[in-house]
């Protein structure tokens, strides 16, 4: 962090900084695609970011939704992260990403090798939320 606090700092470098994107060519890569939105506008990798602007970040299958508190130039801890972004993203958004998640865990005994298509149906019922298997 620069010492000069409050000085509008580069999107691409904001969101690498506050490990929003783990690279920055990423955070570009974004930018250029047009899933980075401030105050409603598209970014350009280029385009600066100050204190108090509203962030949206699209990252399939969410939109993530940040309050910029203080611009940050260089990378920060995990631990210190929420000194410069104050997370806005609805509840929805956000089990949309654990709803994409899910997935099927179920345990099968080593060397039982492929499931039969009985078995497939079952387990098809299971993971749509059928209990009557």
């Amino acid at each position: 962090m620069k010492m000069s606090d409050n000085q509008p700092v580069r999107i691409d470098k904001f969101l690498w900084a506050t490990r929003i994107f783990k690279t920055r060519s990423q955070a570009s890569e974004a930018c250029r695609k047009g899933r980075i939105m401030i105050n409603d506008n598209v970014a350009r990798p280029s385009k600066t970011v100050a204190g108090d602007e509203i962030l949206m970040v699209k990252k399939f299958p969410v939109t993530f939704t940040y309050r910029v508190i203080r611009p940050v130039e260089n990378r920060v801890s995990a631990k210190f992260v929420m000194n410069f972004i104050e997370d806005m993203t609805p509840e929805n958004e956000k089990s949309r990403l654990l709803l994409n998640r899910v997935g099927f865990n179920g345990y099968r005994k080593k060397g039982s090798g492929r499931p039969t298509k009985k078995e497939r149906r079952r387990i098809d019922r299971w993971a749509n939320g059928f209990n009557d298997v």
